[in-house]
């Protein structure tokens, strides 16, 4: 897929996904986000950047993180996801958390700058998911780290046939290659290809829970990646592709609701000294 489109892709999709991402993936995501967040090790006084910040679920904790003495930048290349980590950072007055429209793989701010580059479950939808990375490692200071979490294996996901399901309605090529980061040590050589060291992976297993279909529909189609492509769709495509969804689930239904498997991997690296 030529990348200009894909980063279009990316942006009025997520723009489109803003309003439903935190009521149907806050709770499945915050496994992997505090595994990233510890390993991070983020200290009182620090400054961190943080990479496709979506509304904020990782950049407020890192804000409370370094505490009023250092200092957050949230970037996205959606606005309507910048916009929002805007309005909860003023609703937990947090002033010394900022925030800018950027894309990952143009970030556009000053070498050295930080102590700590995070991107949690951002990578995986980059053209080029290496020069965010060598982005990152640019624009943090001797001794920083970087610390990113993509999906795992396609295999571990019980939710991944959502993609040729979306695909075979409209033509999108929404995130085409989504799981290859997540696939054996990719995640480990796309940190080494970005110029960190002393590297460190952890896989993590989790169970996404949705309490009825809809929910786990809402999940899949109008809060993530295929937003975009979804919103396209007339009423009978959206109910066939929530019954093909759905089917492609049923294994991992449990009373009205589904506990759907995944998996995600975070890696970290540092740049030396």
């Amino acid at each position: 897929m030529d990348a200009r489109l894909q980063r279009r892709v990316q942006r009025y999709g997520w723009d489109k996904a803003v309003r439903h991402y935190e009521q149907f993936w806050a709770r499945q995501l915050e496994p992997s986000q505090e595994l990233l967040l510890e390993m991070a090790e983020l200290r009182a006084g620090e400054k961190v950047l943080d990479v496709a910040c979506g509304t904020g679920l990782v950049t407020l904790p890192a804000a409370e993180a370094v505490g009023p003495d250092g200092h957050v930048t949230g970037t996205d290349i959606s606005e309507q996801m910048v916009l929002a980590l805007a309005d909860e950072a003023k609703k937990k007055s947090l002033e010394h958390v900022s925030y800018e429209r950027l894309d990952a793989e143009d970030l556009r701010l000053p070498d050295d700058r930080f102590d700590a580059a995070l991107c949690a479950l951002g990578l995986m939808y980059f053209p080029e998911p290496i020069r965010a990375m060598v982005e990152m490692h640019r624009v943090l200071r001797p001794g920083g780290r970087c610390v990113a979490a993509v999906w795992g294996e396609r295999k571990n996901c019980g939710w991944a046939e959502i993609f040729p399901i979306v695909d075979a309605r409209v033509e999108s090529e929404v995130c085409p290659l989504f799981f290859q980061l997540g696939t054996g040590e990719a995640l480990r050589y796309a940190f080494e290809a970005g110029g960190f060291t002393d590297i460190r992976i952890q896989r993590l297993s989790t169970i996404l829970e949705y309490e009825t279909a809809e929910d786990a529909c809402g999940a899949a189609f109008a809060g993530g990646p295929v937003a975009l492509a979804y919103s396209r769709f007339d009423e009978e495509t959206r109910e066939a592709a929530h019954a093909e969804y759905i089917d492609s689930i049923s294994g991992f239904r449990n009373g009205n609701g589904y506990e759907i498997p995944g998996e995600f991997v975070i890696g970290l690296g540092r740049v030396e000294k």
